[in-house]
């Protein structure tokens, strides 16, 4: 089945089976181990190879021609065994490497050769092809992977020095693959890490097309999701043959996603370059923050002629030790000493920018010729590549694990033995999984970082981590910013970014919502949200939650929690209270004068007249309705709002009741009178003070019921001002007395008051001469007027954000102003005879009973005659009897 698998290959391959490639380095030794290395990039369609890479190829390639020296020269190491190799060319391309690395199994492969014979008849003598017992690469992950999967079938052990797809630690699949690097998996972690330790949320991804980039964006996506916190805008890929201008239109998609600064880029070196290339072509120099993995590591190729874009770029590299000794090897090389490189004079022409006289190549007269004499470091610029020190580890580790095979298998035995002709790939694995060791060059006195590997052949994940730094620094270049071996330990401090600024810039979907501001997630993407505002008496719970303040309280001007409402109350200071409380003033005075001058006038006819008792009773309700304003404003307290609740109605019951005795008296009087000459009962002074104070028994019993249901006490309303914009709101210290109730405490009072009009209007024909019918007429129409004028005016407020002050005014003032007329009415014009004109305040004839009813009918009886003379009908002469 191995000699259809080959037959089957080489249908595809150009090679055939027995000659060699022309493409092969060649070092000849006891036991042979194979070389994979990208000595050139990827050629363009239809050519399998393109410019030769100096650095990822030849220094590579001749890091390990070096280690192969230092094995060799090493008498403790393989003694009396030589070590040789088979390297090839892999031109960045996996299929071109699956077609090479075929040279390394066609020894394995059992040929017939029984029909072949030489002219004369003779069985030829065919040489027998080398056998390789191992493979150090190749470099990518997608060739690596190719290549392991043939590899696998002929028990060929594969130590990679470069390859970090995830993928390759699948032990099932790739048994025969080992590598000195970790995989991708650790640096994706690491990358992840670094990402976060910036404070980004929102990035992009770019992947070369392959193995190695896409299973790393995959390794970095999956590993972000587990651990929440980083989303990723979007994940692109570079094709393996882009077309003219698909690095533009790689660089429009990234800006669709513009707030996605920060690109995480798993790509070789071609695809890199062109990206920054089209970024710098787009006019987006320090836009994108580039996080690179190993692919681009710390090397100068991808950021030629790109630096103002690349810079602030952060890296990462497989954690490594700078072999001086190679510096030393590879500076001294030259034409003449390294014709075993059959790819060195290329390199050379490439490195000096020069032209060798080769076979076959036609003379560019446009380019100086190469004299031979150039020296690496002194005429071109030279920097170790990244991979150097893995590719040495990883012919350490072959030549170590061979070590310990020929001491287990040839114990005592000078060179190799029976037991290793042929290693046994197995065996060889087995003992490769094994090693531990560091590696130590004699010469140079370098040391490198432990090499050993886990039961999938995967390296521990340590890492160096670069960023490229031009300004601020005397030697622009990448620069050691931290390290990760399992955690991250970041020195932000020495971060600079674009234009030498140390602040970090930001790769965020959403910036973060101001205080008081809530997020609202933005569906299907954790990392993005809109702000909104907590509004009106919200404030913000949780950062996805506004909730509303408890009602006695209002949000923080920014939101973040809540405040007390502030308290207030209506101050004697305020307008609203001034003018009541001015009128009240004027109003007591007032009042007290009267009951002064009654008083000291108690005796005078006019006095005795009006009805003393019932006076002063009416006198002592005008009192408490002008000293209830007073009470009104003052600061609520449980006394306060009880003496409220007793003078609201009290007064205004007691004036009312007082002027309804009056009047229903006088009514009673005269309607008596009409029909008999025997007095009404209960018309004596005695009577008229216990009806009125029956009268004012059931206002004080309503309220006494009143304390003893709902005893008073203060309330703060946080609900009749809080308007819209809650920096306005308040808090209103006040009884707990509500507009119904305030209504109720008065209404029994305007009873009085409507019952007492309606007397008033019934006793309007008396003669005047006779009594104060009139003037309590004219103070009840007073009053109803101040009263109907007052109820629009209280229940239209309640909307208004000063209501209360307004109902109080209201209030306040419309009771002043019917104490006001019923003092003015009554009292102020028999004051002024009082004082002004005694003369007047004399004793009358008195009349009885009968000779007042009398006067009273003839009154009448001449307004009738008046109203039938106006109307036509007989005229008839007045009754002069009085």
């Amino acid at each position: 089945w191995l000699r259809a698998l080959w037959l089957l290959l080489v249908g595809f391959s150009p090679l055939s089976l027995g000659t060699q490639p022309q493409s092969s380095l060649k070092i000849e030794g006891d036991i042979t181990l194979g070389g994979l290395f990208p000595v050139h990039s990827r050629g363009p369609a239809g050519v399998p190879c393109g410019e030769i890479k100096r650095e990822k190829g030849i220094h590579r390639l001749e890091a390990m021609l070096y280690a192969l020296d230092q094995i060799n020269s090493d008498p403790d190491l393989l003694p009396n065994i030589t070590l040789g190799a088979r390297i090839l060319d892999t031109c960045s391309r996996d299929t071109y490497a699956l077609e090479q690395s075929l040279t390394f199994v066609q020894a394995l492969i059992q040929k017939d050769n029984s029909g072949v014979r030489c002219s004369n008849g003779e069985t030829p003598i065919i040489p027998k092809p080398e056998r390789v017992v191992g493979v150090i690469g190749a470099s990518g992950s997608s060739v690596s992977i190719m290549v392991a999967n043939v590899l696998r079938l002929f028990a060929i052990p594969q130590i990679s020095y470069a390859s970090t797809a995830p993928e390759l630690s699948d032990n099932s699949r790739y048994e025969f693959f080992s590598r000195v690097v970790p995989p991708d998996s650790y640096q994706a972690q690491a990358m992840l890490d670094i990402v976060k330790a910036m404070g980004w949320n929102y990035v992009s991804t770019l992947a070369s097309e392959g193995n190695y980039g896409e299973s790393g964006v995959d390794a970095f996506v999956q590993i972000s999701r587990e651990a929440g916190g980083l989303c990723i805008a979007q994940s692109i890929k570079i094709p393996r043959e882009p077309r003219r201008g698909e690095f533009d239109k790689i660089i429009k998609r990234l800006m669709e996603t513009s707030n996605a600064r920060g690109v995480i880029i798993f790509a070789n070196e071609d695809d890199i370059k062109r990206v920054l290339q089209a970024a710098k072509k787009a006019n987006l120099t320090g836009h994108f923050l580039f996080v690179g993995s190993d692919s681009w590591g710390a090397k100068s190729s991808p950021i030629e002629d790109q630096e103002e874009v690349a810079e602030g770029a952060v890296t990462i590299l497989p954690k490594r030790a700078s072999i001086d000794g190679f510096d030393q090897y590879f500076t001294s090389r030259s034409l003449e000493n390294n014709r075993r490189n059959i790819w060195f004079a290329e390199f050379w022409e490439d490195d000096f920018k020069c032209k060798l006289t080769r076979p076959g190549i036609k003379y560019d007269p446009d380019r100086r010729k190469c004299t031979g004499e150039e020296r690496i470091s002194r005429d071109s610029q030279y920097e170790q590549e990244g991979k150097v020190q893995f590719v040495i580890d990883a012919v350490y580790a072959m030549a170590h694990a061979l070590h310990s095979m020929h001491m287990d298998l040839c114990p005592g035995s000078m060179g190799v033995c029976e037991k290793m002709d042929p290693v046994e790939g197995r065996m060889l694995l087995q003992y490769i999984r094994s090693v531990n060791f560091n590696v130590f060059l004699q010469t140079t006195g370098s040391a490198g970082t432990a090499v050993m590997f886990n039961e999938n052949g995967d390296a521990p994940g340590r890492y160096d981590i670069f960023q490229y730094q031009m300004s601020n620094v005397s030697n622009p270049g990448y620069r050691v910013i931290g390290q990760w071996t399992n955690h991250l330990r970041l020195n932000l401090e020495e971060m600079q970014w674009s234009g030498g600024d140390r602040k970090i810039p930001e790769s965020v979907c959403s910036f973060p919502c101001e205080p008081g501001e809530r997020k609202k997630m933005v569906k299907g993407v954790p990392c993005c949200w809109h702000c909104e505002l907590c509004d009106g008496y919200q404030f913000l719970l949780d950062e996805f939650t506004c909730d509303m303040c408890p009602f006695d309280m209002r949000p923080l001007k920014n939101r973040t929690g809540c405040r007390p409402t502030p308290i207030i109350k209506l101050e004697w200071s305020s307008p609203w209270a001034i003018i009541p409380v001015f009128l009240a003033i004027l109003g007591i005075l007032a009042t007290t004068g009267v009951i002064t001058t009654f008083v000291r006038f108690n005796d005078t006819p006019i006095v005795r007249a009006s009805g003393r008792e019932l006076s002063y009773v009416l006198l002592t309700g005008i009192f408490l309705i002008y000293l209830i304003t007073f009470f009104m404003i003052a600061e609520p307290s449980a006394g306060v709002c009880t003496i409220r609740r007793l003078l609201l109605g009290l007064g205004m019951c007691i004036s009312y009741a007082a002027m309804l005795t009056k009047t229903n008296r006088i009514y009673r009087i005269f309607e008596q009178g009409k029909k008999s000459v025997t007095p009404p009962k209960f018309i004596s002074p005695t009577s008229q003070l216990i009806i009125t104070f029956i009268l004012i028994s059931v206002q004080l019993l309503g309220v006494f019921v009143w304390f003893g249901v709902v005893p008073p006490h203060t309330t703060i309303d946080y609900d009749e001002l809080k308007p819209p914009n809650p920096e306005f709101a308040r808090g209103i210290l006040k009884c707990d007395m509500s507009d119904l109730s305030l209504i109720l405490c008065l209404s029994y009072s305007i009873v009085l008051m409507i019952t007492c009009t309606v007397y008033a209007i019934k006793s309007r024909g008396v003669p005047e001469t006779f009594n104060e019918a009139k003037p309590i007429g004219f103070t009840m129409y007073t009053t109803c007027i101040i009263w109907l004028a007052f109820v629009p005016i209280f229940f239209g407020t309640a909307q208004s954000t000063e209501k209360m002050f307004i109902q109080t005014t209201t209030l306040t003032v419309s009771m002043s102003l019917s104490a006001t007329v019923s003092l003015g009415m009554l009292y102020i014009p028999k004051v002024y005879v009082i004082i002004f004109h005694p003369e007047q305040n004399v004793q009358k004839r008195k009349r009885s009973f009968k000779a007042v009813v009398q006067a009273a009918t003839v009154s009448t009886r001449l307004s009738q005659k008046v109203n039938d003379k106006q109307n036509g009908e007989s005229k008839m002469e007045p009754d002069r009897s009085q």
